[in-house]
């Protein structure tokens, strides 16, 4: 695939970073702090994702070269009409994990695609079901894999995910935190 573009990820995520290296196009990583996360609290949940993303993208937009397009991205986990973010601490990890154990909860990343002249943006949901989980496996899991970088507590990628989820309605790699295919048919429509 030829990209008339110089493709930026802007995440310091090591996930999105090894998701966008899947589809074989040369892109650089570009981080910025200090970039607002915060949301109207009467948003709907389904746009909250997209909604951030493209804050994301508005203060890359402002250093962007000509030639550049920058991905920015946001993923947030919904239990009913809960958003689950990060974690705070461990507490609030175990309490994220006890929430979802034994329910679907919605994977949800926004995704936008920016350049000096346009912006795409699109936002890609999937269902996650876990078994009842017991509290020692929170517990291992917590201490073992310290999910505070993590949206829900959780990444699908690792133990909790495989022992954990009985089912999966969607993109997998969304819950991962980058759905790649629809970044690819994006990218393609260029």
């Amino acid at each position: 695939m030829n990209i008339p573009y110089q493709i930026v990820l802007a995440s310091n995520s090591p996930r999105r970073r090894e998701l966008l290296g899947g589809l074989g196009l040369p892109f650089t990583v570009r981080v910025m702090d200090g970039i607002d996360e915060s949301y109207p609290c009467d948003l709907p949940t389904h746009t909250i994702a997209e909604y951030i993303s493209k804050k994301k993208a508005a203060a890359y937009r402002q250093t962007m070269a000509d030639g550049e397009l920058v991905i920015t991205a946001d993923t947030i986990v919904v239990l009913g009409s809960e958003v689950m973010g990060k974690p705070r601490d461990e507490n609030d990890a175990r309490r994220m994990l006890h929430q979802l154990s034994g329910r679907t909860h919605q994977v949800i990343t926004g995704v936008t695609l920016t350049t000096k002249a346009r912006q795409s943006c699109f936002s890609v949901t999937t269902d996650v079901t876990f078994k009842q989980l017991s509290d020692e496996e929170i517990d291992y899991y917590v201490r073992k894999y310290s999910p505070m970088d993590k949206a829900g507590a959780y990444g699908i990628q690792e133990w909790i995910g495989y022992i954990g989820v009985t089912a999966l309605n969607g993109s997998y790699y969304n819950v991962m935190g980058l759905p790649v295919q629809r970044i690819y048919e994006a990218l393609r429509m260029l």
